[in-house]
């Protein structure tokens, strides 16, 4: 694959991912129960962190190293991921979309400084970037949809209404 067509890629699973809560007035976004007990900013929390983690551990990917592994040092992932969350629950929601947007763009400048050969489908730096990237935005992009479906009609109310 092309860095062209990556990038292009990325930037559509991106784009289907923030449009999944695009529109959402900040209450909304603070409601849990989306994906368990995390709300939709939750999520922006857990996808932002992951994305975070491949900027740090892509590099070392090029460099021959190997990530840690989540299970010896956090516990697994679901301890890391519980970690990150409760780490980030102070943030408010301006300043985590404001990281967010850092830790993305940091992304794409990492592929577009990747060397081509790195960007093929079978290199770890191409695995790791799908699974912290691109191949995990869809997941929460659809739980945030079915929970805005579940919402609006089990409410009684139409998206964008105020609730009773």
């Amino acid at each position: 694959m092309t860095r062209e067509r990556l990038l292009t890629r990325l930037g559509a699973a991106w784009t289907d991912f923030t449009s999944s809560y695009a529109g959402l007035p900040e209450a909304d976004l603070l409601v849990p129960g989306v994906t368990k007990t995390w709300s939709v900013r939750d999520i922006i929390v857990h996808v932002t962190t992951w994305e975070g983690e491949a900027v740090k551990h892509l590099p070392g990917i090029l460099e021959g190293r190997r990530p840690p592994r989540y299970s010896v040092t956090y516990g697994g992932i679901d301890a890391f991921n519980a970690l990150m969350t409760a780490r980030n629950k102070d943030l408010s929601l301006a300043e985590l979309l404001k990281q967010q947007a850092a830790v993305h763009r940091r992304v794409i400048r990492l592929i577009a400084r990747a060397p081509e050969d790195q960007l093929a489908s079978d290199s770890r730096f191409r695995r790791r970037l799908r699974l912290d990237t691109y191949g995990h935005y869809p997941r929460h992009a659809e739980a945030i949809r079915r929970w805005r479906e579940r919402r609006g009609a089990g409410s009684g109310r139409r998206e964008g209404q105020p609730q009773k």
